[in-house]
């Protein structure tokens, strides 16, 4: 049987357990607010960016861009988005699950990592990483976006990068969020999406337009992107912490459940003890 000493002393390390991730779940709840608000605030503007960049890249033929080129060969570059921080449930995991998906030849692919989950992943499998981000998952900013958007289109007019892909996950509510894998480079514009067939008049040209629009797109899908994963990274955070503290909290109550039939067996004990010495002193 258990010592009461050592009950005790396992409750009060899971008390203080319970506090800590108490705490987390406060922080990434009061962060998560935020967080939604910034990342729905921007779905309009990134989707409706989007739309008219692939309508008007799709009515104007012909256009030369660097990042419209099809480069026949070269390696793959593909952009992951994960935590800095663990403590946030499979959040991590899945993204780069859904990354590894797009590894066709690892000696045939580059890596630019958002998180120190992914720095440390792809570098510990020996994986060629080009630029790495830290310290920016929850709280991205339009500069972080802007930097890792001109790395990006520096490695793929470079020749060398053959397709872009961005890895990130999706905030859809405080409970789900989705890992999915959007292809950047080169730039395409599906037929038949938007208006396509809406005729435009570009000033000063259709070439110099969609080459100050493309850098842009790129640049906000980006950003919209880290919004998203910024958002789904605290919600997987809030409600790991928060499953963690009803845990914790069913686990003290079976504790001290256990603690008092100890200390009740041990009373009784002591009772039949003292009823038996005094039946021998009769």
């Amino acid at each position: 049987m258990a010592n009461l000493q050592d009950i005790r002393r396992r409750i009060r390390s899971v008390k203080s357990i319970q506090q800590i991730t108490n705490a987390m779940d406060m922080v990434a709840t009061s962060r998560l607010r935020r967080a939604k608000e910034a990342a729905n605030s921007n779905r309009p503007y990134a989707e409706k960016t989007a739309a008219v960049i692939r309508s008007v890249a799709a009515a104007a033929t012909g256009i030369a861009h660097p990042l419209l080129e099809q480069h026949e060969s070269g390696k793959r570059l593909i952009l992951v988005m994960a935590a800095d921080k663990g403590l946030a449930g499979a959040y991590s995991s899945n993204a780069l699950k859904k990354a590894m998906t797009l590894v066709e030849d690892k000696s045939n692919t580059q890596i630019v990592t958002v998180g120190r989950k992914a720095r440390d992943f792809f570098k510990n499998r020996s994986f060629d990483i080009i630029s790495q981000r830290v310290g920016i998952s929850e709280r991205p900013q339009a500069s972080h976006a802007q930097k890792i958007a001109r790395t990006l289109i520096s490695a793929f007019e470079s020749g060398e990068i053959k397709e872009v892909y961005m890895v990130y996950t999706r905030f859809v509510s405080a409970i789900t969020c989705v890992p999915e894998a959007v292809k950047l480079l080169p730039f395409t514009a599906e037929a038949g999406e938007g208006h396509a067939q809406a005729p435009y008049i570009y000033e000063p040209n259709a070439e110099e337009v969609l080459g100050a629009l493309l850098p842009q797109y790129l640049f906000t899908t980006i950003y919209a992107a880290l919004l998203q994963s910024a958002a789904s990274e605290l919600s997987s955070r809030m409600n790991a912490m928060s499953n963690a503290t009803d845990n914790a909290g069913e686990l003290i109550g079976k504790l001290d459940l256990y603690y008092n039939k100890v200390r009740q067996a041990g009373i009784t004990n002591e009772i039949n003890e003292i009823v038996g010495g005094a039946e021998a002193l009769k």
